[in-house]
Parts: C-alpha cells; sequence; structure tokens
C-alpha cells in the first residue's frame, strides 16, 4: 500500500523551491538578447563578449562550493532566502553598470546565487517529495529554469527597441521574480531530512505530516534517523566508499550535460541564427520559438519521468541531440547552413534535451547521495558542471568563429554520444525508490555479487 499524500501541500514545497530555477533561467538566459546590444556599448570582441557571457557561470562555481559548505550547517532554506536577495541585489546591480569590468564583477555575483540555487533548489525538493511522484516533483524544477529562459527571451524581444541602454532594462525585469521567490521561500518549513540530522525529530516529524500521513511520518521518520551514521562512520563523511563513487558517477554526468552544449546552444542563439543568415531582429523572435519548445518539451517530462525512469530517458535523449548535432553537421558540409533547416534541427536538439536530459539530471543527482551529506556531496557535481559550462561558453563564440562550425557541432555531438553511453553503464534506476533505499545501493556496491546475482 502506497503512504498517503497531501498532493497540495507537496506541489507548494516543490513549487517554491522551483522557483529558484525560474531566476536561474532567466539570469542565465536574458544575456542571450542583451549580449548583442551589450558588445556594442562596450565594444566588444570575441573573447570580450565571452568575458561577459561567462562571467556569472564562473560565479556559479563559487556560489554552488559556499552552498554546498553552509547547508548541511544552516539548513536549505535559510540558505534560498539569502539568495533571492542576492538576486535581486544583482539585478539593480548590472542595470546600472557603467563600466564593463564593473559589470562583469555584479554578474560575478549574480552568479553565487545561481549556483547557489541549482544546489539547494532541486535539494530541498528532493528531500521533501515522496518517491511516486519525486520525479515530478523534480521536473518543476526543471520546468521552471525553461519559463525563466522563456520569459527572458520574451523580455528580450519586446525591449529590443528601447533605443541603447535597452539591455538595462533587461537586467532591471529580474527584480519581480526575485521578490515572489523570497515571499515564497519564507513561507515553507526546512526540509525534514535537514531537520532529522540537527536532532530536531519533532519538527522533521511535523513536516512529514504534513506531506504524508501520522503514521507513514513516524515510519519514514524512523527510517531517515537509521541512515544517519554514527561514531566514526559519521566522521569519514564524503571518504566512505559508497559516497566516493556517487561522487564520481555524478561529477562525470556534470561535466556531460554542458559538453554537450547546452547552455551554447540557449546563451548564443541569436549569434548561431545570425551566422545561418538571420537579421537579428529575426534572431530575437527565434528565440521566443526556442523557449515554447523547451516548455512543451519539459512538459513531456512530467508525465514520462516517473513512468519510464531516469535511465531511459537520458539515454534516449543523449541519442537524439547526437543525432540533431550531426544534422547540423551536414547542413554545413552540404552548404544548407541557413533559415528554417537550422532553425528545426536546433529545436529538435532542445526537445530532446527539455524532455529527457535537463529534468531527469536535476532530479537525479540529488537522489544519489546519503542524507547526512547531500548538501557537501552535491558540491562536487554542481560545482563541476558550473565550470564545465563557464569554459565552454566562454570559448564557444572562438570555436564557432575561428575552429569552425563542424569542428564545434562535431565535438558537441561527440559528447551528447558519450552522455548516453556514460548512463547506460554506470547509473541505477532510481524511479519509486526512497533515498534511503538509493543510499543503500551505492553501499552495497562494496560487497561481493552472490553467485548468480546482479547488479543494477
Amino acid at each position: 500500500m502506497k503512504d498517503a499524500i497531501h498532493l497540495r501541500y507537496v506541489t507548494f514545497l516543490a513549487f517554491t523551491a522551483a522557483l529558484g530555477g525560474l531566476l536561474f533561467g532567466f539570469d542565465i538566459a536574458i544575456i542571450t538578447g542583451a549580449g548583442p546590444f551589450i558588445a556594442r556599448t562596450f565594444a566588444l570582441g570575441d573573447i570580450g563578449l565571452g568575458s561577459a557571457y561567462s562571467s556569472l557561470l564562473f560565479g556559479c562555481v563559487v556560489g554552488s562550493f559556499i552552498a554546498g559548505r553552509l547547508t548541511d550547517r544552516w539548513g536549505r532554506r535559510t540558505l534560498l532566502l539569502y539568495v533571492a536577495l542576492l538576486f535581486a541585489l544583482t539585478s539593480v546591480g548590472t542595470a546600472l553598470a557603467p563600466r564593463l569590468g564593473i559589470f562583469i564583477s555584479i554578474r560575478f555575483l549574480g552568479g553565487i546565487a545561481v549556483g547557489g540555487v541549482s544546489l539547494l533548489s532541486p535539494m530541498y525538493v528532493a528531500e521533501v517529495a515522496p518517491p511516486s511522484i519525486r520525479g515530478r516533483m523534480g521536473t518543476l524544477y526543471q520546468l521552471s529554469i525553461v519559463i525563466g529562459i522563456m520569459v527572458s527571451f520574451g523580455i528580450n524581444y519586446f525591449l529590443r527597441d528601447m533605443g541603447p541602454n535597452n539591455w538595462r532594462w533587461m537586467f532591471l525585469t529580474g527584480v519581480l521574480p526575485s521578490a515572489v521567490f523570497l515571499l515564497f521561500v519564507l513561507l515553507a518549513p526546512e526540509t525534514p531530512r535537514f531537520l532529522a540530522m540537527k536532532g530536531r525529530a519533532k519538527d522533521a516529524l511535523r513536516v512529514l505530516e504534513r506531506i504524508g500521513d501520522k503514521r507513514g511520518a513516524e515510519s519514514q521518520l524512523a527510517e531517515i534517523v537509521a541512515t544517519l551514521p554514527k561514531g566514526a562512520a559519521a566522521g569519514r563523511g564524503l571518504l566512505r566508499p559508497g559516497v566516493r563513487r556517487a561522487l564520481a558517477v555524478s561529477a562525470g554526468l556534470a561535466i556531460l550535460i554542458q559538453v554537450s552544449g547546452i547552455n551554447t546552444i540557449i546563451d548564443y542563439a541569436p549569434v548561431v541564427f545570425q551566422s545561418a543568415g538571420w537579421k537579428i531582429e529575426g534572431a530575437l523572435a527565434s528565440t521566443i520559438v526556442v523557449g515554447i519548445t523547451q516548455f512543451v518539451f519539459t512538459l513531456v517530462s512530467l508525465w514520462a519521468i516517473d513512468k519510464y525512469g531516469r535511465k531511459p530517458l537520458y539515454i534516449i535523449g543523449s541519442f537524439g541531440m547526437t543525432l540533431s548535432l550531426a544534422g547540423l553537421m551536414a547542413a554545413i558540409v552540404a552548404g544548407h547552413f541557413f533559415g528554417t533547416i537550422v532553425l528545426v534541427l536546433i529545436l529538435a536538439y532542445l526537445a530532446f534535451f527539455s524532455a529527457c536530459i535537463g529534468p531527469v539530471f536535476w532530479t537525479l543527482v540529488p537522489e544519489i547521495f546519503p542524507n547526512d551529506v547531500r548538501g557537501r556531496a552535491m558540491t562536487v557535481p554542481v560545482l563541476v558542471q558550473w565550470v564545465a559550462n563557464a569554459i565552454v561558453v566562454l570559448f564557444f563564440p572562438y570555436a564557432f568563429h575561428v575552429i569552425g562550425k563542424v569542428s564545434t557541432f562535431g565535438f558537441l555531438g561527440l559528447m551528447s554520444l558519450s552522455q548516453g553511453i556514460f548512463i547506460w553503464l554506470w547509473i541505477p534506476e532510481t524511479k519509486n525508490k526512497r533515498l534511503e533505499e538509493i543510499e543503500q545501493y551505492w553501499h552495497n556496491l562494496r560487497r561481493p555479487v552472490p553467485a548468480g546475482g546482479a547488479g543494477e
């Protein structure tokens, strides 16, 4: 018999954390349309433009590290409050920046907020959502990222003709979603697993009872407490064999999701479309179609992730992305890299990512770590993916224009293929499993498999 679930309350909690994803998507994508105007304002070349784009991402590296160090000490909710405030302040700061150096510095600070929320929001959702709907609740985070991206694209398009300072207004609009996020976090509780880890069992039980029923809450709390290491095991933390294996696997996923090119396609969509013969207005308008495509196919993942599981979706998405990038290479070689062909292939790439990869990554990563080290352990994949993201985004303009389009898309395609093979070989299925069950999987990998037995 399945545990009772108070779906409305669980959805509220997941939605609250997912609002951090909206700000994530907004801050990542707002520069997509603002970039061409910033380049004119500050007279930027390829590396200067890459620096303006990637400064936020290098801040994300720092933000994820800080959040990972502090979340097991201060809590998920407390840090989310600070993150919401930082989002609002940096939205104003980037809008008012008088010089490129100041702009880059404030974007770096904004990246600290994005990096923090990219660790905290998925972790919060994973720790409050029951197993049977954890995939769908986790997908709300990716859906919010996509909505943030889509809103950014719309703002960029509608402010395109507001004069040389239009990009300042684009950044300033981030204040409103930051305020909404802050309000919702104020209304949400701390996660029951963090409360249990801090010895606040009664508070944890109250939250679990609001999520499900009293009997299920008591048994779940007992299961959570039982998985918290005691004595010498508690001191080993990230050095425990099962945790080390989970860290290595998560780092591999984190690198591959970025070097397969998703943020280069999102951030530099106008650049790619302009290289395919589109004028600036058409290139900005096409980004709205990009945002809508991501939104629609992320909705597909809401239906599929708890039905088919994380692993099959990831494999299908990776191979679909590979085929789309191969199509772009073929279009370049055949001399047909223009107009509708490029748009369709990019939309196909984004459809596979949005339905299969993005939602699964942010759902899967917090699932695979033990309760007592989840905050610190999450630092590794989140930090690694931001480092990979920043490097790829920084050098994409140079690779695209100097090394060549075929080589650039070929590299991204090879990484997409590698991603599918990696998850097929190394990742367990986590569908419908309690976080404590998944923790036990990594622990059991240290033991020999009995004759006739099989691993995951």
